[in-house]
């Protein structure tokens, strides 16, 4: 079992498809982890040799990875709080940051709907 920064890698998948398991490596990155250690793309973990594994390895540590890239991404956001910028402040909301509409959409962002009930009051039986 090929496990790279904590992270186990599925030994039925390609390469290229595994190592986005890691947060922080997408294709496009998983694809320059491989050129530069020199692997298949299809090829599957089960198939590395220790050399090819030890490469992978060293090449995902060099990029910043899973606890190092949350805490970089929570530290901006944080940042953008504290100078009170646009976009800290919509990230204190809870609403979109990138200036997407909010009248319609935005659900994820949101939430479910909030209803107000029937406006109704309800009568006591006795």
């Amino acid at each position: 079992m090929l496990r790279i920064a904590g992270i186990n890698i599925p030994e039925d998948k390609r390469l290229e498809i595994g190592l986005t398991a890691i947060f922080g490596v997408g294709r496009p990155q998983a694809h320059q982890i491989l050129t530069e250690s020199k692997v298949d793309f299809g090829k599957k973990p089960k198939d590395l040799s220790a050399t090819e594994e030890n490469a992978i390895r060293k090449a995902v540590e060099e990029r910043k990875i899973e606890g190092d890239l949350k805490r970089e991404i929570s530290q901006n956001i944080k940042r953008l709080k504290d100078i009170k910028s646009y976009s800290g402040s919509r990230h204190s909301l809870g609403l979109p940051v990138r200036g997407q509409r909010t009248k319609t959409n935005a659900r994820t962002r949101k939430g479910p709907k909030k209803t107000m009930g029937s406006g109704k009051k309800k009568v006591d039986k006795k």
